[in-house]
C-alpha cells in the first residue's frame, strides 16, 4: 500500500525544521507517544535507530525507526518496524512563500501476518492516520 500526504503548515521552513527536528517536541504533537528510547547512533541521523512506543487502544505499540536520509531542510527518511508492518517514510519540506512550508509525505507500507487481514479491512484508515499526525504537527508549529 503506497499514498501521498500534502499539507501546507504556516510557519518558514526554517522555523518547521527546527520544531520537526527536536525530539524534545514529539510529545506535543504525537500526545499517544509513551516513550522514545535510542537503540543505535545519532538520533535523527542516518543509521540511527530509536524504539517509539504508542498508546493503542487498550495496549500498546513498539516500533522502530531507523533514519534512511537525513538532508534536512530538504528532506528526511526513515523506516519503521513493528510486528507485520515494515514502513518506509520519505518526507520533502518544500518552501511556499517566505512564511509556509508545504510537507509532502510519501508512505509505502509491506503488511505480513496477521497485519495483512488488518490493511484488507481497515487499510483506509492508514492514510487518514498519517493526516492527523501531520495535521497535529500543524497545529503545534503554528502555535509555536
Amino acid at each position: 500500500m503506497e499514498y501521498t500526504t500534502e499539507l501546507v503548515v504556516h510557519v518558514p521552513r526554517a522555523r518547521f525544521i527546527e520544531l520537526f527536528d527536536d525530539p524534545a517536541n514529539l510529545p506535543r504533537w504525537q500526545p499517544k507517544l509513551r516513550s522514545v528510547e535510542p537503540v543505535h547512533g545519532t538520533p535523527g541521523h542516518p543509521g540511527a535507530q530509536t524504539r517509539l512506543t504508542y498508546e493503542r487502544g487498550r495496549g500498546t505499540l513498539e516500533m522502530v525507526e531507523t533514519v534512511t536520509r537525513r538532508d534536512l531542510p530538504y528532506a528526511f527518511e526513515a523506516t519503521y518496524d513493528a510486528k507485520g508492518v515494515h514502513n518506509v517514510s520519505r518526507h520533502e519540506f518544500h518552501e511556499d512563500g517566505p512564511d509556509a512550508t508545504r510537507w509532502v509525505a510519501h508512505d509505502e507500507f509491506v503488511l505480513s501476518g496477521f497485519m495483512k487481514v488488518v490493511g484488507l479491512l481497515f487499510g483506509r484508515t492508514f492514510p487518514k492516520e498519517t493526516r492527523r499526525t501531520m495535521e497535529a504537527f500543524q497545529a503545534f508549529a503554528e502555535a509555536s
